[in-house]
């Protein structure tokens, strides 16, 4: 498999992707379009018959799905749907009332979707897509062949072989200075050019390669459009390795079917996709707080109380406790069945967690370990995936770590409604979440209950599995909050991912921000990573960097195989300490972008691109981001505490020194243990609040401004918006405040030239 090293025995997946085949020498099996007959045109779509290479006739459907996007399908027959809808729908088109189709005659036909446009030649057949002025946005490659005459892309069409289709195609024209983006948590370089994501969810043994927990059939362009593949399947996109002028995308489906999005922006290309797929989920504010983990070892009732006691002897800020596997029986998971020698009495653990002010959030996956008392009567009644023979498969899910496992089949209704009930038990008992782990497994020649093969499963059931705990825990509590490890195309609608398994090591930090970069223009807001690193344990240093990243990412959780608790690091506490109560001084402006997000489909932790898509430098400067609009984050990613900061246009403030850097160029910047590089846009005025143990709702606000110009910042939290609008009066900031918050106060960066008071109203 190209997707890991040769000769490394220990990387062994029990869900290998199956491999599509390779034409043998003057093999046949290519069927690409050229030429087309118009068939109907309904005024928002157009269906053609397509001729081909092979002498086969093909139907292609090209419509409008919403306001800047245009549908494409290519298939055999009109009717034909993802495989992967067998499970769950993944894209629903929308409309859009100034939609057209002009098909006149000896005149190319234009489909026609405002900000959108496409324009089809049909002999020969050609596909272009550009903005409503007219410029080239995206076209059709027609295929490219070397000096010896051999095919080195796939054109618009499908292949097969033995006899029969295989996979559906399309080659797209790439410009020499155009950077790609998303496809979910890739853990490579932020633009794509020259990779080839694989949408197949992989327990990527950790966050530093191509291989990804989390896939996306989404990419977003620095040339101002995005395109999305409608499918489940291990859809391939080669993006530009092949050949550096073209990004081939190879679907092995019943159908292509993608949508072209409109920009100019990235903001622009995700609002849309969520409006064809849906609005990121929100999480509880509660969620936004420090999450404390057992880490990767036993544990046990009087520990968790322990831990939870010191946690607030300490003035460390928490709201979550997470329990990992080992609230368990060793051998036992996933059964979610309590350890009854370890905690005799889960209960009153909950009650007493709860009055100190923690929600406890348990791990968990869709696998029950073959030992488990639980998988005798499981499997009896039918509830896990099957193996070819009609029995029960038995997958080493855990890479012969721990026993073997079935796989909740969440096709079967009765076995998820039998999942549920298990974890409805424990929500009522007082969890308040679960980490929704692994649900990368589902091997590709399992059978399911619905019928469909692994293959086709495989990609979608993270979403199953994620939707069915999602609902239960809304049932019980209002929330649909899941941690979850693997996710697919729509899962924004879980309001909680982390990056998985990553090594301790600062290139490992910088792999885990390119990942979250990337699902953040994959459409995902809410994102967090181990912070600290999960295998191993981290040396000081490196604990406290990556404590100050994850202070200042979407979320954060401490987690390990080895403890990360503050305290365990003696040296270093007090700045670890002091990165979350950075954060907690911060929550109002971070819950505020939080907000933002939710309701326009943008990252929190946004690349440099989403701010600044017309500066080619921001595509490529992806060890850094912006959190929300007017924090910019350069996490240490070395040991020397020294680094490279690429500022973009406009003027910056050193959080931390007040000093005024220009922008459009990168700086060194070089910060002591206790600090993270860290740039608040010149003028911005950032509302903060005094740290608690806890997060809250606080009735007090304060504002800090930086520069003290005029100014205008919206403050979200669950008692309603707070707009603070401030005006530079010569050497006074006039600043207005309406709704439900108390500013008591304006604090001044200590910014050349800024005003000598404030006066509030």
């Amino acid at each position: 498999m190209p997707y890991r090293p040769p000769l490394v025995a220990h990387e062994y997946f029990v869900a290998d992707p199956p491999e599509l085949p390779v034409r043998a020498r003057g093999e046949g099996g290519l069927s690409a379009v050229t030429a087309a007959e118009l068939v109907a045109a309904d005024g928002a779509e157009v269906l053609v018959k397509a001729l081909t290479t092979a002498q086969e006739t093909l139907v292609v459907q090209v419509g409008v799905a919403g306001e800047g996007v245009i549908r494409v399908r290519l298939s055999e027959d009109p009717s034909a749907r993802p495989r992967s809808e067998r499970a769950v729908s993944l894209v629903t088109p929308g409309t859009y009332s100034g939609a057209r189709a002009e098909a006149e005659p000896d005149r190319p036909i234009v489909i026609d979707a405002g900000s959108l446009r496409a324009e089809i030649s049909l002999a020969p057949w050609h596909l272009r897509f550009t903005d409503a002025a007219g410029r080239t946005l995206v076209e059709q490659d027609r295929g490219h062949t070397d000096i010896s005459g051999r095919l080195r892309t796939l054109p618009f069409g499908r292949s097969s072989a033995g006899g029969a289709p295989v996979a559906y195609h399309e080659s797209f024209a790439a410009a020499p200075d155009e950077s790609f983006s998303g496809f979910g948590e890739s853990f490579t370089r932020l633009d794509k050019r020259g990779q080839r994501p694989l949408m197949w969810n992989f327990d990527a043994f950790g966050a530093e390669s191509q291989r990804a927990y989390k896939n996306i059939p989404l990419y977003v362009s620095s040339r101002g459009y995005g395109v999305l593949v409608d499918s489940g399947a291990p859809t391939e996109f080669d993006v530009c390795q092949s050949t550096h002028s073209v990004v081939q995308i190879v679907v092995p489906d019943d159908v292509m079917d993608y949508y072209v999005i409109a920009g100019p922006a990235p903001a622009d290309v995700l609002d849309r996709y969520d409006r064809l797929t849906c609005r990121p989920s929100l999480p509880p504010k509660w969620a936004f707080g420090t999450w404390i983990s057992s880490g990767f070892c036993v544990d046990s009732q009087e520990r968790v109380l322990a831990r939870a006691r010191t946690i607030r002897e300490r003035g460390i800020p928490c709201d979550v406790l997470h329990l990992d596997t080992y609230w368990q029986s060793d051998g036992h998971w996933s059964d979610m069945r309590w350890d009854p020698e370890n905690f005799p009495d889960p209960g009153a653990m909950l009650a007493e967690l709860e009055e100190m002010g923690f929600r406890v959030c348990l791990w968990m996956n869709p696998y029950v370990s073959h030992l488990s008392p639980a998988f005798a009567e499981a499997s009896e009644a039918g509830y896990f995936l099957k193996n070819q023979e009609g029995e029960t498969y038995v997958a080493d899910c855990w890479h012969e770590s721990f026993p073997p496992c079935g796989i909740v089949d969440f096709t079967n209704p009765r076995a998820a409604e039998w999942f549920t009930g298990l974890l409805r038990d424990l929500l009522h008992q007082g969890v308040a979440a679960f980490k929704t782990d692994f649900a990368e497994g589902v091997p590709a020649d399992a059978v399911a209950f619905n019928g469909m093969t692994g293959t086709d499963l495989h990609n979608v059931y993270t979403l199953l599995f994620n939707d069915a705990v999602a609902a239960v825990t809304h049932e019980v509590h209002g929330h649909g909050l899941v941690w979850a490890r693997s996710s697919f195309l729509g899962g924004q609608r879980h309001s909680a991912q982390w990056g998985g398994d990553t090594y301790t090591s600062y290139a490992a930090m910088g792999s885990t921000i390119r990942g979250g970069l990337a699902h953040g223009l994959s459409g995902v807001p809410f994102w967090s990573h181990d912070a600290g690193g999960f295998t191993g344990r981290p040396t000081d240093d490196l604990y406290v960097r990556w404590t100050q990243f994850g202070a200042l990412s979407p979320l954060l959780r401490l987690h390990g195989t080895t403890t990360r608790e503050p305290w365990e690091f003696p040296e270093v506490e007090e700045q670890a300490v002091d990165a979350l109560k950075l954060r907690y001084r911060l929550m109002p402006y971070i819950y505020s972008a939080a907000v933002e997000a939710a309701r326009t489909g943008a990252p929190m932790m946004r690349a440099m691109c989403v701010d600044h898509p017309d500066d080619p430098v921001a595509w490529q400067a992806d060890l850094q981001y912006l959190l929300g609009r007017d924090l910019l984050v350069a996490p240490m990613t070395a040991p020397e505490g020294a680094r490279q900061v690429y500022l973009p246009r406009g003027r910056w403030v050193d959080y931390w020194t007040g000093e005024v850097l220009e922008g459009s160029r990168y700086v060194t910047v070089a910060k002591p243990l206790d600090q993270i590089p860290l740039f608040v846009r010149h003028g911005a005025l950032i509302p903060v609040t005094a740290p608690g143990a806890t997060i809250d709702v606080p009735t007090e606000i304060t504002l800090v401004a930086f520069g003290g110009g005029d100014a205008t910042v919206e403050v979200h939290d669950e008692d309603g918006v707070t707009v603070a609008v401030a005006t530079r009066d010569g050497d006074v900031l006039r600043v207005a405040v309406t709704g439900p918050k108390r500013v008591t106060g304006v604090e001044f960066a200590p910014v050349a030239g800024a005003p000598a008071r404030a006066v509030l109203s």
